[in-house]
């Protein structure tokens, strides 16, 4: 697995992956939250070290976890 900071990604990158990942099934639970509201908190996530985008290169995907998810040893490499 490897960290992609956010601002390696183009804004149009970084979006379509918030985007994907606030309308991915089950991620909503039954909340009638609107899009915006819930991409710009995953945003704010990111900004503040909250959530991560990891690559997993054996799925060939990224991911956003937050960061309690993320393996130690990955958090120390950087």
């Amino acid at each position: 697995m490897l960290l992609i900071p956010p601002a390696q990604l183009s804004a149009d990158t970084l979006s379509a992956l918030i985007e994907d990942f606030v309308t991915r099934e089950g991620t909503d639970n039954g909340d009638d939250t609107p899009l915006a509201t819930r991409v710009a908190a995953v945003r704010q996530a990111l900004d503040r070290g909250e959530a991560l985008i990891v690559f997993d290169p054996t799925h060939q995907q990224c991911l956003l976890l937050p960061r309690h998810q993320i393996p130690a040893e990955l958090l120390n490499e950087h």
